[in-house]
């Protein structure tokens, strides 16, 4: 599960995303934080206690992002991930698992967006949630 956290779920502006500390081959690449669903678990439930864990902030959940397939995104061959926006509802965050940095990206600026390093599987996600969002998505982007 992951989360697209928006400062604001009505009229976002800023989207908090997440550096990679580790696995050595995605360290230092974007993501959106969030993780696994634990055995019986549901997914929007995960994604509330992944997001506490990693960030140490309460989230309100919103819409879920339409996926490529019913499955979510693709993340490899074995594995899908099911994208919802959130804001922060209680706390500050901050990168206390997985991460090293986190940074609140300007929504407007849609380049500086997509011309950020993400992890490869994430990119798609980043494009549909531009569009969901009815923000440009330009040809420069990848």
């Amino acid at each position: 599960m992951g989360g697209a956290v928006l400062d604001n779920l009505e009229e976002p502006s800023l989207l908090l995303v997440a550096r990679r500390s580790a696995p050595e081959a995605l360290a230092g690449l974007w993501e959106f934080p969030g993780g696994k669903v634990e055995p019986g678990e549901e997914p929007e439930a995960a994604l509330v206690r992944e997001l506490s864990e990693e960030l140490g902030v309460t989230v309100r959940l919103g819409s879920e992002l339409a996926a490529e397939s019913p499955a979510g995104w693709p993340l490899n061959p074995r594995a899908s991930m099911r994208v919802w926006f959130a804001e922060v509802a209680q706390g500050v965050a901050q990168p206390l698992e997985d991460h090293d940095e986190l940074l609140w990206v300007p929504l407007a600026e849609t380049e500086s967006v997509l011309g950020l390093p993400w992890i490869p599987a994430d990119y798609p996600i980043v494009r549909a949630l531009l569009s969901a969002l009815s923000l440009p998505v330009g040809p420069t982007a990848k």
